[in-house]
């Protein structure tokens, strides 16, 4: 059988930064482990799947590793793939999904996206976590993943993490921050376990980093830049217990998948 395929950068208006994410529209859902096999054959962080369920659409997501319970960048993807190939007509596109409903709104700035916060905890830092960095943390919470705070923005750019170390933690991934000069904050997301060492620009990572800083900036909405190779843009907005996270996305490929079930 053959499967439309798109590939998406998200969280940039210019081709070639953001987060690359594949999209699979299905008229219905294929086993597991085909849709494992797709995405470890695209090799980007993330593919998603969607399949239309009434008025929502059910959306998971896969690494070249396994399945994830959340992922912003791909969803973002699959908002601007069903808005700009498939021709949904509403302004707002609901996805069922492993973390509940999401909505993703057409906006000036692109697309919002409605997702759920979590508030990191402090917690004392694991030995291996501050050895695989070589640094000296400001503070570390964990929620998701293990957030660790730097002092600035260079010390967070000048970061060389032992990979194979943070492979051994037990959370998800470690997403590395600090608060900048040019936006409100900064953040570098590694998740070595899901075979993606350093994600080019995490939404979901800033379902913890949002509300982190909206605390100590004492501001509801923010401004935020992944700082990785490819780089990206994040507009977020703390309401209560969501973050509404705002992006751009821009097409890089469409195409026909051959799949044998």
């Amino acid at each position: 059988m053959e499967l439309n395929i798109y590939q998406v950068d998200t969280f940039s208006s210019n081709l070639f930064e953001g987060n690359p994410a594949a999209v699979c529209p299905l008229d219905s859902w294929l086993p597991d482990v085909l849709l494992q096999k797709i995405a470890e054959e695209n090799n980007l962080s993330e593919t998603a799947f969607f399949v239309a369920e009434g008025e929502v659409y059910s959306l998971r997501w896969f690494t070249p590793e396994n399945e994830v319970d959340l992922c912003g960048h791909a969803t973002l993807a699959s908002a601007h793939v069903l808005f700009h190939h498939l021709e949904y007509q509403g302004q707002r596109v609901r996805f069922q999904t492993k973390s509940g409903e999401l909505a993703v709104e057409k906006s000036e700035s692109g697309y919002s996206m409605d997702f759920p916060a979590a508030l990191p905890q402090k917690i004392d830092a694991p030995d291996n976590l501050i050895t695989a960095l070589g640094v000296e943390p400001k503070e570390v919470l964990s929620a998701y993943d293990y957030i660790v705070v730097l002092n600035t923005e260079q010390e967070l750019k000048a970061v060389c993490p032992d990979f194979n170390m943070l492979t051994n933690l037990d959370l998800r991934g470690v997403v590395i921050t600090a608060e900048s000069t040019s936006v409100d904050f900064v953040s570098r997301c590694f998740y070595p376990k899901l075979r993606v060492n350093e994600d080019p620009v995490t939404g979901s990572a800033y379902c913890q980093l949002a509300p982190y800083w909206s605390q100590k900036l004492s501001k509801a909405t923010l401004k935020a830049k992944q700082l990785s190779k490819r780089t990206g843009i994040v507009g977020c907005e703390v309401i209560k217990d969501r973050v509404v996270l705002t992006g751009n996305a821009v097409d890089y490929l469409k195409g026909r998948i051959t799949v044998k079930t």
